[in-house]
This record gives C-alpha cells, structure tokens and sequence, in this order.
C-alpha cells in the first residue's frame, strides 16, 4: 500500500509558476513509475507528465513539453511537478499517481490512468487570463 499526499496548487494568472509536491509513504519501495494527472471539472482526468522511481526517462504530455518538469527527491519520497509560463488549458485538479514496479515498460504504459495503483487526493490549480 502507498499513500500520496499533494499540495502546491493555487491560484496565478497566464504565465506565472507553480510547483507542486506529492509526498508517498507507505510500502514506497514496491513503487516503480509516478505520475501527474490533471483533471477538469466534467473531463476525463488527462496525463500529464511521469518519472521512473530508478532508472528509466520523464514523459510529457505534448501540451507541457518544454514548460513543465518533473523530478523526484528518493530520500523525501516526494515527487514535484515544476509548472512554469502556466496557460488557463492548465487548470484543473492535479493528482499524483504510483503504479506498483513492472518488468517491462513500454512508451504507450505512462499516460493512462488504468497502470496506475494509487492515487492522490489532488491539488487544485486555475489559471486565469
């Protein structure tokens, strides 16, 4: 069982940062990728960025490529998603994601919300114009 816990979401205007925080606890060391998510009110919750736990590269969602980064402190157990020149398309709830460690991963694996085992309460970020 893994536990995460999200936080930095707020309130910012059309190109302002935010950097979200997603703290695992619990059997952490059966974990193999995690992820952010992000939903909006009456959407389908949409990936939006992974990191493997050891080796292994980041995914991005096209839209964030380039203005989102994800890295991941293994000592703190704490996962960050750094949001920079942040759009209101951006808006939504932000949920952490944990899959519990596969043998093989492949690219099309990271961004859908059925590989993931344990998830987030969510941290709600809106962009205005």
């Amino acid at each position: 069982q893994v536990h995460l816990v999200e936080s930095g979401g707020g309130l910012v205007q059309a190109g302002d940062s935010l950097r979200l925080s997603c703290v695992a606890s619990g059997r952490t060391f059966t974990v193999g990728v995690m992820a952010w998510f992000r939903q909006a009110p009456g959407m389908e919750r949409v990936f939006v960025a992974s990191i493997p736990w050891s080796a292994g590269r980041s995914y991005y969602q096209d839209s964030v490529e380039g203005r989102f980064t994800v890295s991941g402190d293994k000592v703190k157990n704490t996962v960050y998603l750094q949001m920079n020149s942040l759009k209101p398309e951006d808006t939504g709830v932000y949920s952490c994601a944990a899959d519990v460690r596969r043998t093989l991963y492949l690219r099309t694996y990271y961004n859908q919300t059925r590989n993931y085992d344990y998830w987030g309460q969510g941290t709600q970020v809106t962009v205005s114009e």
